[in-house]
């Protein structure tokens, strides 16, 4: 697929950008070279190659699940106009 000077217009039309005429072959050309290299990617054969996550195959290192802090729901909840059962209470806003 090619893009035509015409196609930008559209576009730029479609973005609601102002484009100028040296902007216009300019961004042409790029769009198309774009567009080849997706062409291009799109005629590797990955037949039998399964997805990556990553490129490189590293698993993600996990930290330790203990708690670091304490637990100060209490504290927190005393300046609160209205709580229950470890619950904040708000105001019913629909009906």
């Amino acid at each position: 697929m090619s893009l035509t000077t015409q196609d930008i217009d559209k576009i730029a039309h479609l973005a609601r950008l102002g484009v100028s005429d040296d902007d216009r072959t300019r961004y042409t050309d790029s769009l198309n070279s774009i567009l080849g290299l997706i062409d291009d990617l799109q005629a590797v054969n990955t037949q039998g190659i399964e997805p990556l996550a990553h490129a490189f195959e590293v698993t993600q290192p996990l930290r330790e699940d203990i708690v670091t802090e304490r637990n100060r729901r209490d504290d927190y909840q005393k300046i609160a106009p209205a709580t229950e059962a470890g619950l904040y209470l708000v105001p019913k806003v629909i009906e």
